[in-house]
């Protein structure tokens, strides 16, 4: 029996031809260690941004897929910080750099803005991971704006506190 085929995702994240009709977003998935919230990411950002422009991270594996990720083909680093991916920044361009020691890194040059997206678990990891366009979280805009307050609490939970008349 023959091997069912493969989608555009499965093609792209193997690196298997494609049809030229069937464009492939690559993204780069990334925990921020250190980092408590998105409002210290911005801020570590825009001191790294003042001292040492342009904005980039450094990261010591080059990806060998960079063409599919950077400038125009749209991809973005989705950043995980606290065990959830909570924003994504676009990625301008990926260059070969040195770090202080002479040590070759990849510098990943980053757009400014943080986008939010729709906040998803995430196990930790080391290092960096491709991430493919339909398993990327979307962002949150302002028609899906985050809601606040009660209307932020899981259903369940809210279910069982109106259960307990604490609602």
């Amino acid at each position: 029996m023959p091997a069912p085929l493969a989608t555009p995702a499965q093609r792209c994240l193997r690196g298997l031809r494609r049809p030229v009709h069937a464009p492939c977003v690559l993204h780069l998935i990334k925990l921020s260690v250190g980092v408590k919230d998105v409002a210290h990411l911005r801020e570590i950002q825009a001191r790294r941004a003042r001292t040492d422009p342009p904005l980039r991270h450094q990261t010591r594996m080059f990806p060998k897929r960079a063409a599919e990720i950077a400038g125009d083909a749209g991809g973005s680093i989705y950043w995980v910080i606290a065990g959830f991916v909570q924003v994504r920044q676009r990625i301008l361009e990926i260059r070969a750099e040195q770090w202080e020691d002479g040590t070759a890194c990849a510098g990943i040059v980053l757009d400014r803005a943080l986008v939010p997206v729709q906040g998803r678990q995430t196990r930790p990891f080391q290092g960096w991971r491709y991430l493919a366009a339909e398993a990327a979280p979307e962002d949150v805009g302002a028609a899906t704006a985050a809601p606040r307050g009660i209307e932020a609490l899981p259903p369940k939970l809210r279910r069982e506190l109106a259960a307990l008349g604490l609602l």
